[in-house]
């Protein structure tokens, strides 16, 4: 796998050449919003277009040439998700329409079959509200208690509570790979190793470190993974859950009809076997694809390669925003615990008076709660900036966003 560490320093990334692949840059726009969404090589475009224009077809419900090449594209695609994740099966890789609908699936058809009255439920508040609120609701529902690890003043997660409430026997562990308003890359490893030996079932949200970290499903451990196409160059519209195939097989449907059947009657229905027990109706097909075809493109430049420029890049935002007057930026110096995430306070101006100042000179960044609203509220700020690379950020739009911070400081202080 890409994933893998290796003892050699990966090869050096061509970023003008890897720019290319994107039609966005030719607008001439400076981009530092992909952990909002990242944008899409044309290689991942034209896979999609390939599917529209060539085999367009629905998938498993026809004998004809077209819709075997579109049922074997798709399950191509989920093919390569495995491999990206290194599953034991296909099985265990389930198509949903992002990592929110993965983490709501495994909320209702695994939390209501296995959560109880007093169950203690463990999250973090650093999480993004897709893996808060079905917890919310799912404790509301269940009569149990849901607890949160705190951060400490780098914005990175308490361990010494994290391991406090691991002694109080939690059903349920879930926490985020990657902040996504921090860059915290949280001991992932380490905490589900630990929640495991504590007997609780462990859910990891890989929105933020999929794209840029990989994950091996056998070497971390946990019960389940969830992460999106749209942040990974792949479309929005797909996401994936994967799950271990035993608990997968024991929990009921998400959503019914369609596809998820495999007989019915007046008084009961046969499911089908997993994975298509949870894609009901017709499914993102071309979107799918897309998501294949993206894995393919990260895994062909290769995830170590864009770590080390995303580290290099980091290091560079991180000492040019610190070097501005006023300015506060949230979450751990760079580092190894450290992605290209960089959540900015500019002293005097509201986020979004920065945001769009920023735009008019072409300079795009993220400004609001990050969906992280209880986050900022124990940081104690409304809103953020955030500024995000990825593996096609140069240092070019960097100096364009420093440039462009000081004319908002010009125009905020005159």
């Amino acid at each position: 796998m890409s994933t893998s560490r290796s003892s050699q320093a990966p090869p050096a990334l061509d970023v003008e050449a890897v720019r290319k692949d994107f039609p966005i840059f030719e607008t001439g726009v400076a981009y530092l919003d992909s952990a909002n969404t990242a944008q899409r090589p044309r290689q991942v475009v034209q896979a999609m277009v390939e599917y529209f224009t060539t085999y367009n077809a629905n998938i498993l419900r026809a004998a004809y040439g077209l819709s075997e090449t579109a049922t074997a594209r798709f399950e191509a695609a989920r093919e390569k998700v495995r491999a990206f994740l290194n599953a034991g099966s296909t099985r265990e890789i389930v198509f949903t329409r992002g990592t929110t609908e993965s983490i709501n699936l495994v909320a209702y058809a695994w939390g209501r079959q296995h959560v109880r009255t007093g169950d203690l439920l463990v999250c973090t508040v650093m999480e993004h509200h897709s893996n808060l609120v079905p917890w919310q609701i799912l404790a509301g529902e269940r009569g149990a208690r849901l607890e949160f690890v705190d951060i400490d003043d780098h914005g990175r997660l308490r361990q010494d509570q994290f391991q406090r409430l691991l002694e109080q026997g939690p059903r349920l562990v879930a926490f985020n790979q990657v902040s996504n308003t921090l860059g915290t890359v949280n001991p992932y490893r380490e905490m589900t190793a630990a929640a495991k030996a504590a007997g609780a079932t462990v859910l990891i949200d890989g929105a933020q470190g999929a794209p840029h970290l990989g994950f091996d499903v056998r070497e971390v451990g946990c019960d389940f993974y969830a992460f999106s196409g749209h942040k990974m160059c792949g479309p929005t519209g797909i996401g994936v859950l994967w799950g271990r195939r035993e608990l997968l097989e024991s929990m009921p449907p998400f959503l019914s009809g369609g596809e998820m059947i495999k007989a019915v009657f007046l008084d009961h229905t046969d499911y089908a076997d997993l994975p298509h027990k949870f894609e009901a109706g017709t499914q993102a097909i071309a979107e799918a694809i897309g998501l294949g075809a993206a894995i393919d493109y990260l895994e062909g430049i290769g995830l170590d390669a864009i770590r080390a420029h995303e580290a290099e890049i980091t290091e560079y935002a991180y000492e040019a925003l610190s070097e501005i007057e006023g300015l506060r930026i949230f979450g751990p110096p760079p580092g190894p615990d450290r992605l290209g995430v960089l959540s900015f306070d500019l002293e005097g101006v509201h986020p979004h008076d920065v945001a769009t100042i920023l735009d008019r000179h072409g300079v795009c960044v993220r400004s609001g709660h990050n969906c992280t609203m209880p986050l900022l509220q124990r940081l104690d700020v409304p809103a953020t900036t955030r500024a995000s690379s990825y593996l096609y950020t140069t240092r070019d739009e960097i100096d364009r966003l420093v440039a462009a911070l000081h004319d908002v400081k010009r125009i905020f202080t005159r």
